[in-house]
Order: C-alpha cells, then sequence, then structure tokens
C-alpha cells in the first residue's frame, strides 16, 4: 500500500545528548498537525535532521538513535556542523530567506553556501531513496529543500511528488536577482504538484518559471517533458478548535473593560516582522491621542530565533532601545505603555494573552502566511468581549481575513488611526467582522490543508497517466522497430529544427551537430529506406547544412522539393506580391520588440522573438496575429504560429502537402515522421492508418506519440539499422 512520505529541514522529533544519554521531544508546529490529521493515507513516515549535529555522534549512537526515531515514523538525515552553518544558516538563512521576504540588500551570495546547499539536499534525497518506492506519495517541504524534488525524479521518474513552499514566493524581479535561480526553478518543477499559500505566490512562480526557464502555462498547468505539473494554492489553516476552545478554559476569569486595555503583538524576532515600524506607529498614536495614556499598553512578545546571525542581534539591541526611550518618554507611577517579553511563550500563557487581548496588531513587512493572525480570531469564539485584528496587507493571511482591519505596514499614520479605529470599535460590530472570519478559517483548518493538497497529487498523478498513454515508451519503440525490419519499403520524414535539432536562440546557430549527421548517414545507408527532411528552412540554408548527405529535402514547409542527388523544384507560384504590403507591419513589430527579427524565405516572412523579453512577446504576438489575419483572406495568405515564431506563407504550402506528396510515391509497409510544433500538425493528420508519428516536446497534438527531447528521438532513429 501506498505510503505518505515527508521531507522537511527538521523532524517532528528533536533529539538531545546529555551525559550520553538521548532525550526526545515532540515538536509542535502546523505541518505536524496537519498531517496527524490525515487517517486516510496510509501509513505515514517522517525524513529531517533531528537537531544534533553529525560529529557529536558516534555511528553505534546514530544507530541507536535511529532506530527509536524508526518506531515513531521517522528517519533521520544526519548533518555536520559545517553543513548547518553553510546550507542551514548560509544559503537558506542568508540567502533565501532574505531575498524571498523582499529583503534583497541584506542577501549574500556566496559559492561555498550555495555548494553546502546542493550537497544537503543531494544527502537528504540519498537516505530518502534508500526507503522509498514509486507507489508512495512524497511531500517535500519548504525553502531548504528546493533541489530535492529534481533529484528525487531523476531517481525514481515515477514517483509521486508534491512540493509546497511556506514562504512568500517573490516576484520576477527579485527572483532574477539570484544566480542560481535557474537551478532552483527546475528543482522545484521536478515535482508534480506546487503548492503555495496564497495565488500572488502561484503567479510569481508561473511568471519566473516562463521568463528564466521558457515553459508557458495555461490554467495555472505547465508541461514539462512529458509530464504535467499543476500549480497552485493551498492557504494553510490552524488546528481551530484548539485555539477556539480557549474561551472556556477562562470562563471564570471575565473580560471586562481592561484598564489598561491590551494591544497585543507576537512575532518570532526576525526583520520581516516590521516591529520596529510597529513600535513607531504605536509611539505616533501615544504622541496623536494623549487621551489614550494609562488606557493602553502593547505587549509585545518577541519569539528568539537565529540569534547567532548579526541581522538578528542587531535588530533585537534596536528593538529594545525603542522599547527603552518609548517607555521612558511616557511612562508614569502607575502606566507603562510597553511590556515587552523576549522569550518563547507555553500556549497555556499565549492562550490567556489572546484572551485578554483587546487589539491584535500583526503587521509583518512580509509574510508566507502568518498563523498567528488565524490563531487570535480563532480564540475569540463565543468570547464576551470581542478582540479586533489589525493585519498587515503584505501577510499571506490576509487576503482569507478581509475582515479584520488591513493596513500597509510601511504607512505610519494608517497604523496609528486603525489602532484608534479598533479601541474604538463597538462589540457588535467587533464580534460581527470575527464571526465571519471565524466561520471561514474553521472551515479551511490545517487538517484540510493537507487533505487538499494530497488528494491534488493524486489527482494530477491520475491526469498524468491519462495524457502519458501517447508517449515513446520503450515498449512501443520496440514494436515499431520491429515492424520497421519487417518492411521492405520504408519512409521516414522528420523536420529539422525543434525535432532533430534542439532550438538556438539565433536561427542560423542551429547548424547539425556530428551526432545528427551520422543519424541521418545511418538511415540513408539502408537502401530499404527513404529519408525526407521536412523543414521550415530556406532551401539554401538546407543544402548547406544537409546537401551532402544522400536524402530527400523539404525547404519553407513544403514551397520547394529536392530530391536526393536532383534540383530544387518550386511548388508554388514565384507571385510574392504580398510581401510588399506585410514585411512594412512585420518591420514595425521588429522595432517595437527588442530582441526579435525578420527572416526573409523565397515564399514566406518569418517573425522570429526567442530573444525577447516573454510579456512584450506575448502581447506583440497577439496583435500582429489580429492585424495580419485581417489581410490574409483576400491575399490567400496564411498566418502561423510556431515556436517563438509567426510565419506568414501562401495557404497552399503547408506540410501536410509536402507529406502527401512523399506518401503518394510508393505503397510503403512503414511510414515514421516526427515533429514538435502546430506546423507539424499538418503532416501528422496526413498520415495514413498504420503509420507512426511522434511529436517533440510538449503540447497537445494529432501524432500518436511524444518524446521529450531530438535526443530521445536520435536515440530511437539510430535503432532503425
Amino acid at each position: 500500500m501506498s505510503r505518505l512520505v515527508i521531507i522537511s529541514n527538521r523532524l517532528p522529533v528533536n533529539v538531545t545528548k546529555q551525559d550520553g544519554k538521548f532525550g526526545y521531544r515532540d515538536s509542535v508546529g502546523g505541518v505536524a498537525t496537519g498531517i496527524s490529521s490525515l487517517t486516510d493515507h496510509g501509513e505515514k513516515i517522517w525524513f529531517g535532521w533531528p537537531g544534533i549535529p553529525a560529529e557529536a555522534l558516534t555511528e553505534r549512537e546514530k544507530k541507536e538513535a535511529s532506530e527509536t526515531l524508526s518506531q515513531k515514523g521517522c528517519y533521520p538525515v544526519f548533518l555536520s556542523t559545517s553543513q548547518i552553518d553553510n546550507f542551514y544558516s548560509g544559503f537558506c538563512n542568508r540567502t533565501i530567506w532574505p531575498l524571498f521576504h523582499y529583503f534583497s540588500e541584506l542577501s549574500i551570495y556566496d559559492e561555498s553556501f550555495w555548494q553546502a546547499y546542493k550537497s544537503s539536499n543531494q544527502l537528504f534525497c540519498d537516505e530518502l531513496i534508500k526507503h522509498v518506492s514509486e507507489d508512495d506519495f512524497i511531500w517535500v517541504h519548504d525553502y531548504q529543500l528546493m533541489l530535492l524534488p529534481e533529484m528525487i525524479r531523476e531517481k525514481l521518474p515515477e514517483a509521486q511528488i508534491g512540493f509546497f513552499l511556506h514562504i512568500p514566493f517573490p516576484s520576477f524581479e527579485i527572483m532574477r536577482e539570484l544566480p542560481r535561480r535557474s537551478e532552483l526553478l527546475n528543482g522545484i518543477l521536478g515535482a508534480d504538484l506546487i503548492g503555495f499559500h496564497e495565488y500572488d505566490y502561484v503567479r510569481h512562480f508561473l511568471s519566473s518559471v516562463y521568463r528564466i526557464c521558457g515553459c508557458e502555462h495555461n490554467l495555472s498547468k505547465l508541461q514539462i517533458d512529458n509530464r504535467q505539473i499543476r500549480v497552485d494554492a493551498f492557504p494553510m489553516g490552524i488546528d481551530y478548535e484548539k485555539y477556539a476552545s480557549i474561551p472556556a478554559k477562562f470562563k471564570n476569569k471575565p473580560v471586562e473593560e481592561e484598564k489598561p486595555r491590551i494591544i497585543l503583538s507576537v512575532d518570532r524576532l526576525d526583520y520581516t516582522k516590521g516591529i520596529p515600524n510597529r513600535l513607531e506607529a504605536y509611539e505616533s498614536f501615544l504622541s496623536k491621542y494623549p487621551e489614550y495614556h494609562g488606557k493602553v499598553r502593547l505587549v509585545m512578545i518577541a519569539v528568539p530565533t537565529r540569534t547567532e546571525v548579526e541581522e538578528y542581534a542587531s535588530l533585537r539591541e534596536t528593538i529594545e532601545k525603542d522599547v527603552g526611550r518609548i517607555n521612558g518618554k511616557y511612562s508614569t507611577v502607575d502606566w507603562t505603555p510597553i511590556s515587552y517579553m523576549f522569550r518563547s511563550l507555553p500556549f497555556e500563557e499565549l492562550s490567556e494573552f489572546y484572551y485578554r487581548g483587546d487589539v491584535g496588531l500583526i503587521t509583518p513587512l512580509r509574510d508566507g502566511m502568518n498563523l498567528v493572525a488565524k490563531e487570535f480570531i480563532a480564540a475569540q469564539k463565543n468570547k464576551e468581549h470581542q478582540a479586533v485584528l489589525i493585519l498587515s496587507e503584505m501577510a499571506g493571511a490576509a487576503s482569507e481575513l478581509s475582515e479584520s482591519i488591513v493596513i500597509n505596514p510601511h504607512h505610519k499614520d494608517q497604523i496609528v488611526e486603525a489602532i484608534k479605529t479598533a479601541l474604538d470599535m463597538p462589540q457588535e460590530e467587533r464580534a460581527k467582522r470575527n464571526k465571519m472570519m471565524q466561520g471561514r478559517i474553521s472551515r479551511y483548518t490545517v487538517g484540510r490543508w493537507a487533505t487538499e493538497f494530497i488528494v491534488s497529487l493524486k489527482e494530477i498523478k491520475k491526469e498524468q497517466g491519462r495524457l502519458r498513454t501517447k508517449y515513446f515508451t520503450r515498449q512501443h519503440q520496440q514494436k515499431a522497430v520491429q515492424e520497421y525490419n519487417k518492411a521492405e519499403k520504408r519512409l521516414i520524414m522528420l523536420d529539422y529544427d525543434g525535432t532533430l535539432a534542439p532550438f538556438s536562440r539565433l536561427p542560423e546557430d542551429a547548424m547539425p551537430c556530428k551526432d545528427i549527421i551520422e543519424t541521418l548517414k545511418g538511415l540513408c545507408a539502408n537502401e530499404k529506406n527513404t529519408v525526407v527532411v521536412i523543414s521550415g528552412r530556406d532551401k539554401d540554408t538546407l543544402s548547406n547544412w544537409l546537401g551532402k548527405l544522400p536524402l530527400n529535402l523539404v525547404a519553407e514547409h513544403g514551397a520547394f522539393y529536392k530530391s536526393a542527388g536532383g534540383d530544387w523544384e518550386s511548388a508554388v507560384n514565384a507571385e510574392n506580391n504580398w510581401k510588399e504590403m506585410i514585411k512594412p507591419i512585420l518591420e514595425l513589430t521588429v522595432d517595437r520588440t527588442p530582441g526579435s527579427l525578420i527572416e526573409e524565405k523565397s515564399s514566406s516572412l518569418v517573425w522570429h522573438f526567442r530573444k525577447s523579453e516573454p510579456d512584450l512577446a506575448k502581447l506583440r504576438t497577439q496583435e500582429l496575429k489580429d492585424t495580419l489575419m485581417m489581410m490574409a483572406a483576400n491575399l490567400n495568405i496564411g498566418v502561423f504560429e510556431g515556436n517563438k515564431i509567426v510565419e506568414v506563407k501562401p495557404v497552399s504550402v503547408n506540410k501536410g502537402q509536402a507529406a502527401g506528396y512523399w506518401i503518394a510515391k510508393e505503397d510503403w509497409a512503414f511510414i515514421f515522421c516526427a515533429g514538435d510544433d502546430c506546423t507539424d500538425e499538418d503532416m501528422f493528420e496526413a498520415m495514413p492508418e498504420g503509420a507512426v508519428s511522434c511529436k517533440i516536446g510538449k503540447g497537445i497534438s494529432a501524432a500518436k506519440y511524444k518524446l521529450n527531447k531530438p535526443q530521445q528521438l536520435r536515440e530511437f532513429l539510430k535503432n532503425l539499422k
């Protein structure tokens, strides 16, 4: 039976060693809570670092710890102190963390960090592969393991892999700053299902994948090799009942109008949380509204994190200076405006603050979700005196908690007025707002988050299975080779760009490599074979590149023919008067689209935009097609969109007619054809029953089969001896 395999940087069990003895303590977290709620998905196992450096343990102790952890369904990945420093503290928290939270000025690009990140991800992969199979559902978590999905895919090609990022995914303009951006994106794309907290992050990811990796999406689905990948938003929830039951615990401690009333702030001490901005706004509030002196108190709980990092130590110093200055400025004998705690609070103690709070002030500068906001709202359930939530629009939770007072964390005056509005808000309105938010977060709990992700992973794998029936598998290839071997007359028709040869940024750079030449020579060497290269290239280019081989050539999609050893013949009327009208339109488009160019062939005009900025090219393509379509009908020409091109040519010219010309020549016992884009679909549709047709690359096709890359096609063709 399939198992659910969780991989995260840390195990849900923390291992300590004291006086030669191990201690095991469960760590409470949202992911662990969500996973524990999954009861319908079979056995669950978890891989991660146990929290103790590898060199602190002997091999015997590692074995002992591993055996104990395995009884809890956990498998440790032991990291050395050096790996922890360079992988976790280095690349994860000094490169990715600041960059993905839009603090690019704090991001450090160090090659040793990157190498440690790669090697640590590989260590996770190596340990995982020992214990899992392709039948298991594999769920990789967070920014520490972004290379892992691709690494697993290389070892287990048919694995069922999900990836969830718990922090924001930045816009393309931020992502492009990262030197290793392509490697990270390709790592994530090893997954079948990619999840984020909210749709903005989905949009940013798809934009980066398109602009950096060149992969287009359709309705948040990507086609990578022969896999369809789904990218979607799964907003993480909380254990709602746990927090909604808080008021009942304090029912014997009725909340009256607090004097002073509590404005509650709970965060990890991190520069992304906007704590200095919050203090500045609170100070401004006290200055603008002196009537609240003695009547409110900001309770600020800052949970220690990464205390060894210089930026965090400096932040703590700044916050504590600000707290001291504000308290020194406004305190009286019986009132202190800020109560500041730099420590982690146990659940019971934090619960009482949630219960006693009159206003929740949560103003991160950037936050993937922020579960504290949801916990605070849940804790108002059935409470007599409801609290008000002030929430940053930069927190992922803001889209779900829209009835809170949503503010811009950089807008000090807006925060000031939000505090005033919250304190003055009538109880009826507070209860009304909270009830709507409570209804929402009570339905979408952390358990539902986990369940929906796993269900979606199963659905995308089923969809992949349906689509993969067309993949040119080893079994299909063996059958085709058997049919080929039995045939006395064989016709092999091949496109060039994107089929035999990979695309190049400049068309003239795609000349055939040695492997292409040798593959074609091998096919032509068999006297039973008739080999035809049917290309959109002009006849001079094909002659220069392939003219010395004993094969047949078709240029410009069928406008010109050349039999092996013969001369070029035209299949179309030489009249090209239409070019005089069309070419100025293409030239204007080139001027408006940097990086694009025009290629003029004997019977067609082609606009290339492979080097252009993707979003601009997409816009210009649609504009150009709309303009040309209006003119095409009267000029007896057609407008065709290919792979990063728009081509204008006579409607009588297409690869289907070219293929039909060769098909009609003989009573072929075996026919094979291969192409890669929409111009080859006419050729696929012209194939008689029994022919073997193969599309190279992604997209829906009339071809019987698909392969991912030109190299895979060449490997197959080498079997046709």
